[in-house]
């Protein structure tokens, strides 16, 4: 009797579906916490027809006609799949995921279309957690994503100035992100790093491969994605979190404050930070004068969440005073002196020595750069009946001013006001036959204009990107397969620019509208058009649920920059005149990435190797005279020209995580990254450091370490994590050394350890401690990518060194407060 009233009811509920359209909806939570999920996937079983849930986790479905047993499947990035029947009569259903552990971290959103799992993405992209971030003591954000990400690596010049490096290539070929909004600054330049607010940063995402697909000219290399924090509970209540920070080596103290409110619909943020910082030291150099910054930061959000989606306004400001060193010195004393005195009057090998209340002190020299970024842009998503469209518009000015005449410390020698409007319109299709598809269309107008300065390294330009794409994934059983193709079109313009002396001063300035008698023309106009097709394809397969393998190949497009193109001057800030090429056409670079990944109870590896070629490299090359000597200045700035050929860069990256479940909380964690880069110019074979080697490649770089974390279930004390930890830098035989452009790095070994901590201080609240001291043994040495390794002015030295070497010792303590 059960038997033949279950068979009816089965029938009954096929009948029903059948006969007639149901609409069925529902809500789908976090079976742990209760918290809707939003945006989640609900698809019917076997239509293949599906929605999403809202901004409030619930959904609405039609079934189609003449669907057979149906059921709904639900996932969502983070969690376990579920299927739950639909049973004859019921419309509305109350849905729970479980949380699933391993993959909660590698939720990714960076370089691709929507929100997707980092081992289902063919293409290289490495997640970095709020836990990790928090923990962290660097001295900026990009040093925190060294540590964290193989393959990336930093340009320095000096603790607050880091330019990201992925795979041997950077500037204008890493495209970094805040927030999904293109960061645009000066990124050309050497000697500032990027525009955010260190405290404010929550997690990022780390793509390594060309990403041209989705976002544009200027990724060939890989994005670094930025995402700061926003507001979560909608209690009603204002939440707040306290950062504080103190480091030794130079005296930095930085203080943050996050304030969050939020409500069912309106949500808000305010958030603000200041970090002051002197001169650092080492066992060389001492004191490095001129390497201390001031830095504030604020930022505020306003959100409104509806059943259908959301859209958000967002303001950021960043201001930073930031001292450079010029690396002037006695040269028998190595003590470090300072400019006094313009142009011919000034004899870098006789200027005054710089006293030790200067080095000691906060207070900052009058020639300093100050960097300004300003922006304001809007998000949004909404539900398109089963598909989701998202928006943005952006608008961001960078200010630029680096201060370097004694004479006249308020006198720029460079100001330029960089004024950006990003846009982008992505729509993202319903799913169906498993396939994923996204198009959208994005890019930015662009205005950059030179003040009142004395040196013009580049002319006034505007330039219009637009660019159209389509991404496709299909996904079935264990395998994905994601591909798409874009097309980018830029076009730039610049009227002539003419300088003159101006008699007051006796320095140079703009000459503007008819003021051109007898004035020099630096930069004759120009108006020219790039354009370029990027393409990728790649697939990933789950052999299992433990080993995943990886292949993509995709092809990037950039256009030249501004400096590349047309720079003819001195850049005072990074002591280069620079001189461009207006002949260059756009690089091409085609890259193949194969990929293994490995996740066990047990064991976490991933091994990868890629390979990379570029068409049009553009790189730098140092002018000589008839003598063979470098072309220099006064104050002894060398002149680099552009140049372009072939290139070839390739390598591998692996990680091995030793976590057995037996010994809880114990973690032995290693990376490694190895790249070699090629000039394949006909004229450089078989010349290896005479012009074959790529420069700012880095060497061989291992990252080992052993930490324990232990949970206490009583007490004040919640929790302690330690930590020890290798920085193994293998010798860089593989440099350029033609015209002196780069000199050979020998290896070295950093060790830095760590100590933190949780402590209560009310019944739901504990506050985390952090200490760490970072090369332990103040190993005296000089990265590769150190910029200050080359700011020397003497031939040789009392006791053999040369340049400035990296920072010392540092004791670093650090407190975040959430309240």
């Amino acid at each position: 009797m059960k038997l033949s009233y279950t068979i009816y009811l089965l029938l009954l509920s096929t009948v029903i579906c059948l006969g007639q359209n149901l609409s069925v909806t529902g809500m789908v939570r976090d079976r742990e916490t209760r918290q809707p999920i939003v945006y989640s996937t609900i698809s019917i079983k076997p239509a293949q027809t599906g929605t999403a849930t809202n901004s409030k986790g619930a959904f609405t479905l039609a079934i189609p006609q003449n669907t057979v047993n149906p059921a709904l499947v639900i996932s969502s990035i983070g969690y376990q799949t579920d299927t739950v029947a639909i049973v004859a009569g019921k419309t509305n259903y109350e849905i729970s995921l479980n949380p699933d552990k391993k993959s909660l971290n590698e939720v990714v959103v960076t370089g691709v279309s929507r929100a997707t799992l980092a081992r289902e993405n063919p293409i290289p992209i490495i997640a970095i957690s709020t836990k990790k971030m928090e923990q962290a003591t660097e001295s900026n954000v990009i040093d925190v994503l060294v540590k964290n990400v193989p393959g990336l690596n930093a340009v320095k010049t000096g603790p607050n100035i880091s330019k990201p490096f992925i795979r041997g290539l950077g500037y204008n070929r890493v495209l970094t992100l805040y927030d999904g909004i293109r960061q645009e600054g000066q990124q050309w330049g050497d000697e500032h790093g990027i525009e955010v607010d260190a405290y404010n940063i929550d997690r990022a995402e780390v793509v390594k491969g060309p990403s041209s697909l989705i976002y544009g000219s200027d990724a060939v290399a890989g994005v670094v994605g930025l995402m700061p924090a926003m507001p979560i509970d909608t209690d009603r209540k204002v939440h707040g979190k306290f950062f504080s920070e103190y480091q030794g080596n130079n005296g930095l103290i930085g203080n943050g404050i996050r304030l969050t409110y939020a409500a069912s619909n309106w949500s808000y943020a305010l958030r603000g930070s200041y970090r002051i910082a002197k001169n650092y030291t080492n066992a060389i150099d001492g004191r490095v004068y001129n390497t201390g910054f001031r830095e504030s930061n604020a930022s505020a959000t306003i959100k409104h969440t509806s059943d259908k989606g959301y859209s958000s306004l967002n303001f950021t400001l960043y201001d930073n005073l930031q001292a450079i060193p010029d690396g002037s010195r006695d040269s028998l004393t190595r003590r470090f002196t300072f400019q006094a005195a313009e142009g011919n009057d000034d004899n870098i090998l006789n200027r005054p020595l710089v006293s030790e209340d200067a080095l000691n002190s906060y207070r900052l020299s009058p020639l300093l750069q100050h960097i300004q970024h300003y922006r304001i842009y809007t998000k949004n998503h909404y539900q398109l009946g089963n598909g989701d469209i998202d928006a943005i518009l952006a608008w961001q000015q960078n200010t630029r001013r680096e201060f370097t005449h004694p004479t006249l410390p308020n006198q720029a020698g460079l100001y330029v006001q960089l004024n950006t409007v990003n846009y982008g319109l992505n729509y993202n299709t319903p799913i169906f036959s498993h396939t994923d598809l996204s198009v959208g269309i994005n890019g930015m107008y662009q205005n950059n204009q030179s003040k009142a300065a004395t040196d013009f390294p580049i002319p006034d330009y505007s330039l219009f990107d637009v660019g159209a794409y389509a991404f496709a994934k299909w996904k079935y059983g264990g395998w994905t397969i994601g591909g798409g193709l874009r097309y980018d079109q830029r076009y730039q313009k610049s009227d002539d620019f003419y300088t003159k002396t101006d008699p007051t001063t006796g320095f140079s300035r703009h000459a503007q509208g008819g003021d051109v008698t007898g004035a020099y023309l630096q930069f004759p106009a120009f108006s020219n058009t790039f354009h370029g097709l990027s393409l990728s394809l790649g697939t990933t397969y789950a052999i299992n649920n433990q080993l995943t393998f990886k292949a993509n190949i995709a092809r990037g497009y950039r256009a030249p920059s501004i400096t590349e193109f047309a720079s003819n001057g001195l850049d005072p800030g990074a002591h280069i005149v620079y001189l461009g090429n207006r002949n260059f056409g756009p690089e091409f670079s085609l890259q193949e990435d194969i990929g293994i990944e490995l996740n066990t109870e047990t064991v976490s590896a991933t091994a990868s190797i890629f390979n990379n070629n570029i068409s049009n490299y553009i790189y730098l090359t140092q002018l000589l005279d008839g003598s063979g000597n470098p072309i220099v200045d006064a104050q002894g700035n060398k002149t680099y020209q552009y140049q372009q050929a072939k290139a070839q860069l390739y390598g591998l990256e692996a990680t091995f995580s030793l976590h057995p479940p037996a010994w809880k909380g114990f973690a032995f964690d290693n990376a490694l990254s190895l790249t070699y880069g090629f000039n394949r110019n006909a004229a450089f074979k078989g010349t290896k450091t005479q012009g074959e080697y790529l420069p700012l490649i880095p060497p061989l770089h291992l990252v080992s370490s052993i930490g324990q974390e232990i949970q206490f279930k009583s007490g004040i004390i919640k929790s302690l994590n330690l930590k020890a930890e290798a920085d193994i830098n293998s010798a860089q035989n593989n440099y350029l050394a033609l015209n002196s452009t780069e000199t050979f790095t020998p290896r070295y070994a950093l060790f830095n350890i760590s100590a933190g901590t949780n402590i209560s201080y009310s019944a739901n609240r504990s506050f985390q401690l952090q200490f760490q001291v970072n090369n332990l043994f103040d190993k005296a040495y000089q990265s590769n990518l150190n910029r200050l390794k080359y700011f020397e002015y003497y031939n040789a030295s009392p006791g053999g060194s040369m340049g400035i070497y990296n920072m010392g010792r540092n004791f670093c303590v650090k407190a975040i407060v959430p309240f």
